[in-house]
């Protein structure tokens, strides 16, 4: 008798017994019921997706390895590794809810951001301000026709800056319930740049505008780049003191790169330090795609307006270009010379995804263009987006907190 019953208590211990929910006599559709009971081994699957885009199609896996392994770790029954008291659920708590992580990882950003691209051209930063629209653009379609909160809006909406840190770091102040599916949702589509912004590219271009060549960027100074970093820590003070955190964090990163007087700690910044924070983030957003957490009407709703937020501005920043393009030419036959026009393909990295979504404009460029190399003229507006997220994430926080 003693033994049946250890082995019957043994039996419902294993992963096995309990994958399988019971059901809930409180879910009324059979749809909730469904994805209720077989919450766990469906996001088994979709995480296993996940880990199978990041190595074997190589979709940003520095991220998605860490979140796919973190959502299958999530998922075990019974462990418990997601709860506050488990492995997954200390971390997230002490990084990610605290907002800690997200400030580690900009000055990680800002050690490995050359900003030389921005300085040489400073007019590529109107795309990245441009790219700026899908945070707002979602915002409305979320307070209008989802039926969010003005906060919770917010916290959505800036998934359309396609940075990961910068979604984390405001959403724990606006809309800490929806930390796990903004999460999810703005570094999943951050892995799937390449996916997502080709198409919207060629839709919004021509095949003679996606085939023109830029002018080589003049060389910087070095004091210009070691001024570059304080002028904008000075502006974000005096004007946008609730984005401080973050363009500080960023700033300081880009410093100490700059200075050339501290490479110790540039290069930690740069290596050993982000990469262990990058580790313990992806897990613990990982952690946030369990079933019970993640298979909710508002986290479709969330992933919906993600990656319109993320369409809309790649699709801003290709239209600002070309509207730039339009004014240059007008310029041009003012004062009788050539025009300097801008490959409307830049302007899709005027998004936040450093330095990948350079790469993507990059890439289609050369497949209209085989001289046509857009990768430093890109990262002008990269990394302006990578400001013009953080300046936005500052906005957002004034209007919603």
């Amino acid at each position: 008798m003693i033994l049946s019953e250890g082995l019957l208590q043994l039996w419902q211990s294993t992963g096995i017994y309990n994958m399988i929910e019971k059901v809930d006599p409180t879910i009324t559709s059979s749809f909730g019921q469904f994805l209720h009971q077989y919450g766990h081994p469906i996001m088994l699957v979709i995480c296993l997706f996940l880990l199978w885009l990041g190595i074997k199609k190589q979709f940003e896996p520095l991220l998605l390895v860490p979140i796919a392994f973190g959502g299958l770790l999530s998922n075990i029954p019974v462990a418990g590794i997601a709860e506050p008291t488990g492995f997954l659920g200390i971390i997230y708590e002490a990084g990610i809810h605290k907002g800690l992580f997200p400030l580690i990882i900009f000055m990680g950003v800002g050690a490995m951001t050359d900003f030389g691209p921005l300085i040489a051209n400073p007019k590529t930063s109107l795309l990245g301000g441009a790219a700026q629209f899908g945070i707002f653009g979602a915002l409305l379609l979320a307070l209008c026709c989802f039926g969010f909160t003005l906060p919770q809006s917010g916290a959505i909406g800036i998934i359309g800056g396609a940075d990961g840190p910068t979604s984390i770091y405001v959403t724990t102040k606006l809309a800490p319930e929806l930390l796990g599916a903004i999460a999810v949702a703005a570094y999943s589509y951050m892995a799937l740049v390449p996916v997502i912004q080709p198409p919207i590219m060629k839709l919004c271009t021509t095949k003679k505008e996606r085939e023109i060549q830029m002018e080589q960027l003049r060389p910087v100074t070095k004091r210009e780049k070691i001024v570059f970093p304080l002028v904008v820590l000075g502006l974000c003070i005096i004007l946008l003191p609730d984005a401080c955190p973050l363009v500080g964090a960023l700033t300081f990163g880009n410093l100490c790169k700059e200075c050339g007087v501290v490479d110790r700690l540039s290069d930690t910044m740069q290596n050993a330090l982000i990469n262990i924070v990058t580790i313990f983030l992806g897990l613990s957003v990982g952690s946030k795609l369990s079933a019970e957490q993640f298979l909710t009407v508002q986290t479709l709703f969330i992933l919906i307006l993600g990656v319109l937020a993320f369409s809309f501005a790649t699709a801003a920043g290709v239209l600002m270009a070309r509207l730039m393009n339009v004014w240059e030419i007008m310029m041009a036959k003012i004062q009788n010379r050539e025009p300097k026009l801008i490959n409307p393909l830049i302007g899709s990295a005027g998004v936040s995804a450093v330095p990948m979504a350079a790469r993507v404009s990059n890439k289609v460029g050369l497949e209209y263009n085989n001289q046509n190399y857009l990768l430093m003229h890109a990262m002008g507006p990269n990394v302006s987006g990578v400001i013009g997220s953080a300046v936005a994430a500052g906005v957002l926080l004034a209007l919603c907190h």
